[in-house]
């Protein structure tokens, strides 16, 4: 297969309507999570990926299963906690441009993952180990389970693909920064954003961020720049590529994700490192445009159809 990742996927409910949620009455029900956007964007673009997770035992839990596994990700390596509930999450739009999410993750079956989910995983026979800083910060069993997967892809030689993803009410203090900064360092490939750079290093500067994430030991790193595009560095080149533009964003949230699965895609073709970031930026831009977090995924002729008509230079 091509990639391997493990993380936590929710319940997402939306409000029908834009307002304050309490005094919404119905609800859409949709899977979100991190690392299975990026999974299930890379099997539209005609990739092989696999997903190792734990979820309740409960009809939230068999959502979450069927929806990934339809997608064709393969589930072999997810199980069901007839202890934990399913984790779930609220998006929350009080005005049109302004949505805010509540988390309900405490104590969830994805926070109980250890190190036993990793026993069974023939990590050699992946291309790449996809990661965020999401699941090591969920809990002690997730950070150890976390720092079992990535020891085995180093033993096996596949390189790590990391995106910080931070969300700050789930870092305990310097320590959970360290954290995030030990994976940085292992990492192949570094995803961070701006204000994650800013968060870990103390600057937003992305030239500035890039160097941190080499200095700690990444090979190559790539700085999200939102509507700016994206920059990257590697050991013997580096560069600028421009985002590509839309008329109108409509839901931001699950872009960074498509971003990735964008960029793994074309590493995964044989790319350069250029043609890949751009491919990312493409699916990234898709993703704004459409409600949710998987539904603006593409597919292979969807993504090279909106490239071409959106032809222009993108590269700086």
């Amino acid at each position: 297969m091509d990639v391997l990742s493990m993380g936590e996927t929710m319940v997402l409910f939306s409000p029908r309507s834009t307002g304050q949620m309490r005094y919404e009455t119905e609800f859409h029900a949709k899977i979100a999570g991190a690392e299975t956007n990026t999974l299930i964007g890379l099997q539209k673009l005609g990739h092989q990926t696999s997903w190792i997770s734990r979820v309740g035992a409960d009809e939230l839990g068999h959502k979450i299963i069927h929806a990934v596994r339809g997608e064709g990700v393969d589930t072999t390596h997810v199980t069901y906690d007839k202890e934990h509930a399913t984790g779930l999450f609220f998006k929350e739009k009080t005005m049109e441009d302004v949505t805010t999410v509540s988390y309900y993750r405490q104590n969830s079956a994805a926070s109980t993952l250890n190190e036993t989910a990793i026993e069974t995983v023939d990590v050699e026979s992946f291309t790449y180990v996809y990661l965020t800083g999401i699941t090591p910060v969920l809990s002690r069993s997730c950070e150890k389970a976390v720092q079992q997967l990535v020891g085995k892809a180093k033993l096996a030689g596949v390189p790590l693909v990391f995106d910080p993803n931070i969300r700050r009410t789930l870092i305990k203090g310097e320590a959970g920064k360290q954290l995030l900064k030990e994976l940085i360092g292992a990492a192949s490939l570094v995803l961070p954003g701006k204000e994650e750079g800013a968060f870990l290093f103390g600057t937003p500067d992305e030239k500035e961020i890039a160097n941190h994430c080499l200095e700690l030991g990444a090979k190559t790193a790539i700085v999200k720049l939102g509507a700016d595009g994206a920059y990257y560095k590697g050991e013997k080149t580096s560069g600028y590529v421009n985002a590509f533009p839309v008329s109108r964003v409509i839901d931001p949230v699950g872009a960074g994700d498509g971003f990735a699965a964008g960029l793994l895609s074309g590493l995964l073709d044989k790319r350069s490192l250029q043609e890949a970031v751009q491919r990312g930026c493409a699916v990234g831009a898709m993703v704004t445009q459409v409600n949710g977090d998987i539904e603006g995924l593409p597919t292979r002729a969807q993504l090279e159809a909106f490239m071409q008509s959106k032809r222009t230079d993108v590269l700086r």
